[in-house]
């Protein structure tokens, strides 16, 4: 298929798409798994967790190709897959030192039951879909699922979310004063692996992280403040999510070159202003006037 770069200014095919259930559908889901994205994006930035957040969503592909299997929902098998790898990440990763080497080896593990499950079922292009997403096909029980999943993570969160952002920025003072470190790593970790295994159905477990790292990453870069923070990851990823697939519409390009690629540029532009922030200012210097 040729595209050319008229395509991308087709205002009217874009106009005529964004009538679409199915457009609709997804633009949608995609805004709510922004939403979540962006409130638990700083969170997982600042607890150091990107990489469990990469297994999670890899795992979450062994479990749907687990349901796959035996017949049963992909999406539960993906909640189920995604929550089982937050949950041994959160328990046996506690520690920061051995946290990236127990995801390494349970990722190692579940990687290669989820190809030995897509064999068995047979249909390789399904397996494949789940790495990239099916962002158009959502549908009214995906968009259903990610509606009760935004609720009751954002319920859960608005209740542990002070105790849980003093755990992750000050971890050593929030234990000494008796804050349940523990508890609340699973409780986070059940969280990501919930938003992590809907994202993996809509944009793909390869792209996650552009919805749920590199907003808030790029937040972080621009304020210190909480608020603020969160405020501008939820902008960020909503503009990536959203703009990603508005872009995609007219050129019929897949939603995730857009997604990922607006993302990363407001990645770049808020390290270009954070930069410019922290330079160095040379100030011209008023020559002294010689001694009479």
């Amino acid at each position: 298929m040729t595209v050319h770069w008229s395509n991308f200014v087709d205002f009217s095919t874009t106009a005529d798409l964004l009538q679409r259930d199915f457009v609709q559908q997804a633009l949608l889901a995609c805004a709510m798994l922004a939403l979540l994205g962006g409130i638990l994006g700083p969170l997982i930035v600042a607890r150091q967790m990107s990489f469990a957040v990469h297994g999670t969503s890899e795992l979450s592909v062994t479990g749907a190709a687990a349901a796959l299997l035996v017949g049963v929902s992909v999406n539960v098998g993906g909640v189920v897959g995604a929550i089982v790898a937050a949950v041994i990440f959160g328990l046996l990763g506690n520690k920061a030192r051995e946290r990236d080497s127990v995801i390494g080896v349970v990722l190692a593990f579940g990687l290669g039951l989820a190809v030995l499950f897509i064999a068995l079922y047979g249909r390789i292009g399904t397996g494949f879909s789940l790495l990239t997403g099916q962002v158009v096909s959502v549908g009214t029980r995906g968009l259903t699922a990610m509606t009760i999943t935004t609720v009751v993570v954002l319920a859960f969160t608005a209740i542990v979310y002070r105790p849980l952002w003093f755990a992750s920025t000050d971890p050593r003072v929030a234990e000494s004063r008796g804050v349940p470190m523990r508890l609340l790593s699973v409780i986070f970790a059940v969280l990501v692996g919930a938003t992590t295994a809907q994202a993996v159905q809509i944009i793909g477990a390869l792209l996650v992280m552009s919805l749920l790292i590199t907003p808030a990453a790029a937040a972080i870069k621009i304020s210190a403040n909480p608020v603020t923070v969160v405020l501008l990851s939820v902008l960020f990823a909503e503009v990536a999510a959203v703009g990603g697939i508005i872009v995609s519409l007219a050129p019929g390009l897949p939603v995730s070159v857009f997604v990922t690629s607006i993302s990363f540029l407001i990645y770049l532009v808020c390290r270009l202003i954070a930069w410019l922030r922290t330079r160095p200012v040379t100030r011209r210097r008023t020559p002294v006037p010689a001694a009479a």
